[in-house]
């Protein structure tokens, strides 16, 4: 049968192989979570556990999201948990006012200083962002060398900025973004949704994907590559300052170490969602959906009481079979279809 005769349905299944894959993952993920914390706590899981999973995730999602932006492009940014360690710790000094000297009570702080902190979090984050686009496409370096060593950067810097645990979030912060009283926070994913349908549908989004495609094709077609190249690592750099503002806000606190576990967790998501790391290929949607499977299979882990000095043994070998069967069936899909 030709290809147009073919149901669109097909088409679309074929072109969007790694999102409807993380998304039936994910599915049974949560089922399994249900089955496992039921015969585990006598109960099915309730508000409390779904506003848990979903702020404690966040930070992954985003992170995922700011590595999704940058592997589309066939780049790679070992730098995210760098940079989630820095924009940690200054969340945690500047949100209460403390580093404008002017700080009341630990916790406490003015709209003012909460949103002056909150755009200092991710102008410092987009910098991050900046060097590390600049040093890759001007400097003609490769991404994963340029990455790995503003990783240690920023991870130094971060120490420096905050030396020990601390810093304090103020509690109408906390609730805003990550209130552990409602699940709030799902409106969070919701937003990052419809933004990255609506980044989709931009010139910018479609030269994201032109250049991971066929960075000479895109262009010849007239791309800038370049500017689209480094406003990429920006914008994962803006991304990964937010995953530092969601952590701050859950743990209400700052650790400079905080961020390091997100830089292969972040890739890990992107390819549990489909996002090829060859470029050209995936969604910020399916990083998202990615992200929530990595933090399930934690969660299945703890609630079947699997023995912690085991945990990431069973983590890890769950995650290397989710990524071969996305990938196999995928490509499968691709070549058929």
């Amino acid at each position: 049968m030709s290809d147009n005769r073919r149901p669109r349905w097909v088409h679309r299944l074929a072109q969007e192989a790694g999102l409807f894959l993380a998304a039936t993952m994910l599915g049974i993920a949560v089922i399994l979570y249900c089955v496992v914390f039921l015969i585990a706590q006598r109960h099915l899981p309730g508000g409390f556990e779904l506003t848990s999973t979903v702020n404690s995730t966040l930070p992954l999602v985003l992170a995922a999201v700011a590595q999704t932006l940058v592997v589309l492009t066939r780049g790679i940014d070992l730098s995210v948990g760098g940079v989630i360690d820095l924009t940690n710790g200054l969340a945690a000094i500047t949100l209460d006012g403390s580093a404008w000297g002017h700080a009341g009570q630990p916790g406490t702080g003015s709209i003012g200083t909460m949103i002056l902190g909150s755009l200092l979090v991710l102008a410092v984050g987009g910098v991050c962002g900046l060097i590390n686009g600049l040093l890759v496409t001007l400097g003609r370096l490769q991404p994963i060398l340029v990455t790995l060593a503003t990783l240690s950067i920023f991870q130094g810097i971060a120490i420096r900025v905050l030396p020990q645990p601390g810093g304090a979030v103020p509690q109408g912060y906390t609730n805003l973004l990550a209130n552990p009283n409602w699940p709030t926070s799902v409106l969070w994913l919701v937003a990052l949704a419809v933004m990255w349908w609506m980044f989709r549908r931009t010139r910018f989004g479609v030269g994201v994907y032109a250049i991971g495609n066929d960075a000479a094709g895109a262009a010849a077609i007239g791309v800038p590559v370049a500017s689209v190249r480094i406003l990429a690592y920006v914008l994962g750099g803006v991304c990964s300052g937010a995953a530092g503002l969601f952590l701050a806000a859950t743990a209400t606190a700052g650790d400079a170490t905080a961020g390091n576990t997100y830089t292969l967790t972040s890739i890990v998501a992107a390819v549990l969602g489909g996002v090829s790391l060859f470029g050209g290929r995936g969604s910020g949607i399916g990083a998202i959906f990615g992200a929530f499977v990595s933090s399930m299979i934690v969660n299945i882990l703890f609630f079947a009481h699997i023995d912690p000095l085991y945990q990431s043994f069973y983590e890890g070998v769950f995650l290397i079979a989710a990524v071969v069967l996305v990938g196999g069936i995928g490509h499968l899909l691709r070549r058929r279809y």
